[in-house]
This record gives structure tokens, C-alpha cells and sequence, in this order.
């Protein structure tokens, strides 16, 4: 159930994205650190968003290998002897 809620939400906020960048057929300028280039709103907001989902993406695929590689302890460690 969890599962269905999130792509749902995620479907959402995609579309409002999609929505509000089709929206404006402006053009904006981006100034990186060696460059600058014109682009139109709808194009960045489609760029950003991808981004933003492949850094998601990797950050859970990340997350996810760890605790594979990274032993469980099933049980807590007994300290002290019990009399």
C-alpha cells in the first residue's frame, strides 16, 4: 500500500511540473560556473526534475547496498551474565 501511495504522489508532482513548465514559454538564462546558456522555463523544469529524480534515484539505490552489505544483528548482545 505504501508503495502505490508514493508513485501516486510521485506521479502527481510530476504532472504539476510538466503542468507549470508547458505553462511558461519564457526563456531564462542559467549561469554555471563556466558556462551560461538561454533555455525556455518548460525545458528547465523537465531538466531539474530528472535530475532531481536520478540524484533520488542513486541516493536510494545507495542506501539500499548498504544495508545489504552491512551485517543485521538479530538479537542484542547479552553484556553481563544472568544468575
Amino acid at each position: 500500500m505504501r508503495l502505490y501511495i508514493t508513485v501516486i504522489l510521485f506521479l502527481v508532482l510530476l504532472a504539476i511540473a510538466f503542468i507549470f513548465g508547458t505553462q511558461n514559454d519564457q526563456v531564462m538564462t542559467l549561469n554555471y560556473l563556466i558556462a551560461k546558456t538561454s533555455i525556455p522555463v518548460a525545458v528547465a523544469v523537465g531538466l531539474f526534475t530528472a535530475i532531481g529524480f536520478v540524484m533520488g534515484l542513486l541516493f536510494v539505490l545507495f542506501w539500499w547496498l548498504l544495508r545489504k552489505i552491512k551485517p543485521t544483528k538479530s538479537e542484542p548482545s547479552v553484556t553481563g551474565k544472568k544468575s
